[in-house]
């Protein structure tokens, strides 16, 4: 069984969110199982997007990524999947197959991101730079949970 991954402490607030990122990704999951309405989902979508993503995403680009070279090709790919994600986010209408690839390409994402980047920028980083990421994350605040809990499955529909 692989040893688990020790994550510097500078960087526990942004593993945290990814934490909550799979937890949405589940719940997405369940609500395209129990055929909730996609307007219901869409709602979510919205929210997680405006109260959580675009400000992980921000710091990720802003403090995070630049630890390595702009041209790094994980740093490439992190901002290509953003990219592709945002795109996911803000599409103009959304089916059950729309919100499955969101999902999935958010979960994917993700374990990249904990998997092999954190790795990277965690074995790359100066004290000084860590300590930035660290000081950007004090100003950061909890975003509250969504009010609608579709996929729990002792509620109805």
């Amino acid at each position: 069984m692989p040893k688990p991954i020790k994550r510097h402490s500078s960087l526990q607030p942004l593993s945290r969110d990814h934490h909550h990122g799979l937890l949405f990704c589940w719940k997405i999951r369940a609500g395209i199982k129990r055929h909730i309405e996609i307007e219901r989902l869409k709602n979510h979508i919205i929210w997680f997007w405006n109260t959580h993503l675009i400000a992980h995403f921000s710091e990720e680009e802003e403090v995070v990524f630049p630890i390595l070279e702009a041209d790094h090709p994980l740093v490439q790919k992190a901002l290509e999947d953003h990219k592709q994600l945002k795109s996911l986010f803000n599409a103009d209408s959304f089916s059950a197959h729309s919100l499955d690839e969101l999902q999935r390409k958010l979960e994917e994402h993700i374990r990249f991101e904990e998997r092999i980047l954190f790795n990277e920028i965690q074995e790359q980083a100066s004290p000084e730079q860590l300590k930035l990421v660290e000081t950007h994350n004090e100003s950061g605040g909890e975003e509250g949970e969504y009010e609608d809990d579709y996929w729990t499955w002792d509620k109805g529909n």
